[in-house]
């Protein structure tokens, strides 16, 4: 994470200010269709709904129209015929400014949208009104035109809203950093500091029910941590000396001393908002689709308004010919189709941060929902990647039990991987094992050591070959199997003969079984490169339930293997650690880094998946698949809408009677911008942690 440009951390001055430019800058992206214009904040459209509400109310109820359509008088006084005219003036300037202000950028820009259209609506019927109002036309439409800027004001709040709270994660995030830390002097005493205060290397005091201020590595103390903000895991993580710890993480049950290891822009917290924030604000391909359509639709509603203004002024009737052209304008507005997709893409990106799915390329989760085969590294990523004892068995004379704790003793003393594999083993089966004596390590063969008395060796073939060692044929069969299935075999030796044998294996993650099936449930796949022996490849793609095996690949040709499988136009996702695999995820048609932790900055992954759970992979894919849905819907809902609304709102069915006011043309507008933004909400509920298959 050294030396990425991430943002979101407290500044050299301590400041939080990064984040709230980092959120302005991913609403901006998932409303470029609106244009850079000043007016986007939720709250200042509230304030103008409520000013332009409480103006619109007696145009209303002085409007000549709504009394004769209600039955009802106003109250009449002198100037009273003047309150509509005044008032709704008043409503224009002023809950008017903010879509005149729009339009002059889009078209600065050369951008026309909605908000132009906007413009040429509320223009038009001012003038329409005024026009009205000293004689010109005998139709007033005072009272629309306030409900016309009321409305859109009203929707312009709830849409701003629907984008804040998406974006609210990043601010969410960045209120995760306390304001300040407890640093120990060099006395060992405690100072309370800011943040900004902080370097490498200080140790930090963290209490129980405080917040880690910076990244570091536990120094002393044990404390159970809740790393949700980062993984997305619920359950609180056990951390003691030597972890690693995250700013902005919960210590509970304990305290920490912590020695900083990274501090601002470095930090894990800083390089996920970072991501967050530039996925959020990327444009795909849907939403280069979906600007093309409300680029197309201004032209289709200049198109119209100008066929049903031609149209009503040829059967003479100029009056309606403004009013019919106003609300043609006014309900082509492609706000529905403007927010269709950013929203969407803004929801998902924030819901897959907080169940530790970090999207570095929105086209990579894009490309997930097409994935036809999915390839897994194994080392690390199915397996820990470390050895582990698999299974214990004795000779006649003797039981498991005693066979491991005599092995356990012989292989105390000894760093071999190996070794330390058979003494976690018995220490998690709860098996003590005897004090040894004379440890005696035997390089490439194994290690020998005095146990209560006896001479005790523990080695593979080569040291059963080199002593001479008898294996009883019950033990010989079992070691035979375990060596079929790819795991190595130790043999404890006394003497002449073997006493027992363990078996040890790269461990399987006990999630990896369940990865699979919620994979192969999805209707997809699984695969998986190793450069291991066909034999141990073939063993763990049995008890996984992996359906295509590529053994003994090394790591500079799994971007080969990967073209393999590519072979015949498959899309193929391709998961591994991105180190050793980047070349084979960068090959891959979605690259997906597993297991990244604190470490976000994987460079040739577009998904990264923070926790070490194969799991997640699927959480991805139906992250992927549930977004398009709603990217589908919501343009089918917003081109569809105007497909219908345009001819209703130019006249279509005036024969019949019927003549869609402007008002209500707006109401219809703003509902199907509500819709949309409904729609997309619904992708809060999505469950990325699938139950057990």
């Amino acid at each position: 994470m050294a030396g990425r440009d991430a943002v979101g951390a407290p500044n050299a001055h301590g400041e939080h200010g990064e984040h709230a430019e980092h959120a302005e800058h991913a609403g901006h992206g998932a409303h470029a269709a609106h244009g850079e214009h000043a007016g986007h904040d939720p709250e200042a459209f509230r304030r103008q709904f409520w000013v332009v509400l409480a103006l619109t109310i007696p145009v209303v109820i002085w409007s000549e129209e709504v009394q004769m359509w209600l039955g009802y008088a106003a109250p009449s006084f002198p100037g009273s015929d003047w309150i509509p005219p005044i008032l709704g003036t008043l409503v224009f300037l002023y809950g008017g400014r903010v879509f005149l202000s729009g339009a002059r950028t889009e078209l600065g820009d050369r951008q026309p949208g909605m908000m132009t259209l906007i413009s040429l609506a509320i223009v038009v019927a001012f003038i329409t009104s005024w026009a009205a109002t000293l004689g010109v036309f005998e139709v007033e439409v005072w009272w629309e035109l306030a409900t016309l800027i009321t409305v859109m004001s009203l929707g312009h709040w709830l849409e701003m809203r629907s984008i804040m709270q998406a974006q609210g994660a990043l601010n969410a995030l960045a209120e995760l950093l306390p304001d300040t830390a407890e640093r120990v002097a060099d006395d060992g005493g405690l100072e309370t500091v800011p943040l900004h205060a902080l370097a490498t290397g200080d140790v930090v005091l963290v209490r129980p029910g405080t917040r880690v201020p910076a990244d570091g590595t536990v120094a002393d103390g044990t404390a159970d941590v809740d790393e949700s903000m980062i993984t997305g895991e619920s359950r609180p993580v056990t951390k003691g000396p030597g972890d690693s710890v995250v700013a902005g993480t919960v210590a509970a049950g304990g305290s920490l001393r912590v020695e900083v290891t990274a501090v601002g822009e470095q930090t894990a917290l800083s390089g996920i908002m970072r991501l967050v924030a530039e996925a959020q604000s990327s444009r795909s391909r849907a939403q280069l689709l979906a600007d093309r359509a409300a680029a197309l639709l201004f032209y289709v509603a200049l198109a119209a308004a100008a066929i049903t203004l031609a149209v009503w002024i040829a059967v003479g009737q100029p009056e309606d010919a403004l009013v019919r052209t106003a609300t043609v304008l006014v309900i082509a507005c492609p706000h529905a189709l403007g927010l269709a997709i950013p929203l969407v893409i803004a929801i998902s990106t924030t819901l897959g941060a907080r169940n530790g799915l970090l999207v570095r390329d929105r086209l990579a989760l894009e490309r997930a929902r097409e994935v036809q085969v999915v390839i897994f590294d194994k080392t690390g990523t199915l397996t820990r990647g470390e050895p582990a004892l698999a299974a214990v068995a004795a000779a006649p004379g003797s039981s498991d039990e005693q066979v491991l704790a005599m092995a356990a003793a012989v292989e105390a003393d000894s760093e071999h991987p190996l070794a330390r594999a058979v003494v976690r083993g018995a220490q998690a089966r709860g098996v003590t094992p005897a004090r040894a004596s004379t440890f005696e390590a035997l390089p490439g063969r194994g290690a020998r050591a005095s146990v209560d008395g006896r001479r005790l060796a523990m080695g593979g073939p080569a040291l059963l070959a080199e002593t001479g060692a008898q294996v009883p044929p019950e033990l010989a069969g079992t070691a035979d199997g375990w060596s079929e299935e790819g795991r190595t075999v130790l043999y404890l030796i006394e003497g002449g003969r073997a006493l027992g044998a363990v078996s040890i294996e790269d461990e399987i993650r006990p999630e990896s079984v369940e990865a699979v099936g919620h994979l192969h449930a999805m209707g997809l796949r699984v695969a998986m490169i190793t450069g291991d022996a066909q034999a141990v490849a073939d063993s763990v793609a049995r008890r996984i339930g992996i359906d295509e095996v590529a053994a003994q690949v090394l790591p500079a040709d799994k971007a080969d293997a990967v073209r393999r499988f590519q072979a015949g136009g498959a899309r193929v996702a391709m998961v591994g650690d991105g180190v050793n695999d980047a070349p084979a995820l960068a090959q891959a048609d979605v690259g997906i880094a597993i297991g990244a932790g604190t470490d976000v900055a994987v460079e040739s992954a577009g998904i990264v998946l923070v926790r070490d759970d194969p799991r997640d992979v699927a959480g991805a894919i139906e992250l992927s698949r549930a977004s398009y849905r709603k990217m589908v819907q919501n343009l089918v809902w917003a081109t569809g809408y105007n497909a219908l609304a345009i001819p209703v709102a130019a006249g279509l069915l005036a024969p019949w009677g019927f003549l869609l006011p402007m008002s209500v043309g707006a109401l219809v507008m703003s509902i199907s911008t509500i819709v949309v933004a409904l729609n997309a909400q619904l992708l809060r509920g999505l469950e990325l942690r699938p139950t057990a298959v």
